[in-house]
């Protein structure tokens, strides 16, 4: 009771906030969303998980980044020039493998920046 006006003070309870619903093939196919990004196991999901939206996503994603790592790596055998940009594209790919199972591991279908709308281009 407020002490001034004799009249009950009205407090609001605190607001929760309502859980979002789970998606079940983020959630059933996250390890092999993961997968997707480690090189050449980008296979995997594409061929074991024909039937995951999710699973193929990052399969798809992952496919490309593993083209480009050897765009890279065969860019390196030109002396000096292709020593630097080979070395640069593949810390790039570095970091958007992380990126990938970052978004694979939180269960979202985010596109990676300068080589996810390729991934989408392919058709298995």
């Amino acid at each position: 009771m407020d002490e001034q006006t004799n009249q009950p003070v009205q407090t609001t309870p605190p607001v929760v906030p309502t859980p979002q619903p789970v998606n079940k093939d983020a959630e059933d196919n996250k390890i092999l969303a993961i997968i997707g990004y480690l090189g050449i196991l980008c296979l995997i999901p594409l061929l074991l998980k024909k039937d995951s939206q999710f699973a193929q996503y990052h399969g798809k994603q992952g496919l490309v980044l593993f083209l480009a790592e050897i765009v890279f790596r065969i860019i390196m055998i030109i002396p000096f020039l292709g020593w630097i940009v080979g070395l640069v594209g593949s810390i790039l790919c570095l970091i958007l493998t992380i990126v990938g199972i970052v978004n694979a591991a939180k269960g979202e279908m985010k596109e990676l920046p300068w080589i996810g709308h390729y991934a989408g281009k392919i058709n298995l």
